[in-house]
């Protein structure tokens, strides 16, 4: 992707999707908040954000990013704000997003984006804050956003802010996007929830014996939407759900098998074929930058 300027000064920026290849929840923190333990894998398919500079410190959205959101709550916009309350930046920007990820879905999206312009404002605006001090800000946004800013897959606990890298095989993914979106407040309050599951360790996962998702049972229940894409999955592979969304999957080992098993899908299922990452393709835009 290139990062250079276009003609009326937007540069464009990847903020890749993610899939939790597992989540649990382990107990509750005296603040509120949950303990889970999950695996962050990243995408080779997302949003893309368009970043143009203003020289009169002005933060401005150039549309939204999700309908109905205010400017003033936009996770991009406010990212922005605290890189620049962060680095006292006199600078400005607008800020454009292009949506390909569905909200809801729990693949990352809003978080993503958030990420994204930290890290490329960071480079645009020449803050110079280096990758924990970036975290940190992220941090304040949302439990998901540190690892996009990082930009490598991970094992994650805590609240999902504790990230340990973790080297994943190269791995297609058949995603499903039932377009259901339940807010995750209410599925924290469901009687059905495990919230005290036994902690475990990365071995157990790359064992493959830790593979399922604590909202799964609970989604699965509340909404036939849900229901109907894992039964439809479960004839051609382990389908398994992404974060606290709606969006589920099935990992193979190759594309073209995976581009089967779309195509016996019922043709009703909003599914298409991405590929795993070792690393942000944001990453990759920024080594880029400036030379493309």
């Amino acid at each position: 992707m290139s990062t250079g300027v276009d003609g009326a000064g937007w540069s464009y920026w990847p903020a890749p999707a993610k899939l939790n290849l597992f989540l649990q929840i382990t107990g509750r923190r005296a603040d509120g908040y949950h303990e889970l333990q999950t695996v962050f894998r990243l995408l080779d398919w997302g949003d893309r954000i368009g970043l143009r500079l203003r020289e009169d410190g002005q933060i401005r959205r150039d549309g939204p990013s999700v309908p109905g959101v205010a400017e003033a709550d936009d996770l991009v916009v406010r990212a922005a704000l605290a890189l620049q309350n962060a680095s006292a930046s006199p600078l400005g920007v607008d800020i454009r997003v292009e949506k390909r990820i569905p909200a809801g879905g729990g693949f990352g999206g809003g978080s993503s984006d958030a990420a994204t312009v930290l890290v490329a404002l960071n480079a645009l605006w020449g803050t110079g804050l280096d990758e924990d001090v970036l975290a940190t800000l992220a941090l304040q946004l949302g439990a998901d956003v540190p690892v996009f800013v990082r930009g490598r897959n991970a094992w994650a606990e805590g609240v999902g802010e504790k990230l340990t890298p973790l080297a994943l095989p190269q791995a297609w993914y058949l995603l499903v996007d039932p377009a259901i979106h339940v807010p995750t407040a209410e599925l924290f309050r469901s009687p059905d929830l495990t919230r005290d599951a036994a902690p475990v360790k990365i071995a157990d996962f790359a064992s493959g014996t830790v593979l399922g998702n604590a909202f799964e049972p609970v989604l699965r229940r509340r909404e036939p939407a849900i229901e109907a894409a894992f039964l439809a999955l479960s004839g051609i592979g382990r389908a398994r759900l992404t974060g606290s969304g709606s969006g589920c999957f099935v990992e193979f080992a190759t594309r073209a098998a995976a581009e089967q098993a779309l195509a016996e899908l019922p043709e009703e299922l909003r599914a298409w074929v991405v590929a795993g990452v070792d690393r942000s393709p944001l990453l990759d835009a920024l080594e880029t930058m400036g030379t493309v």
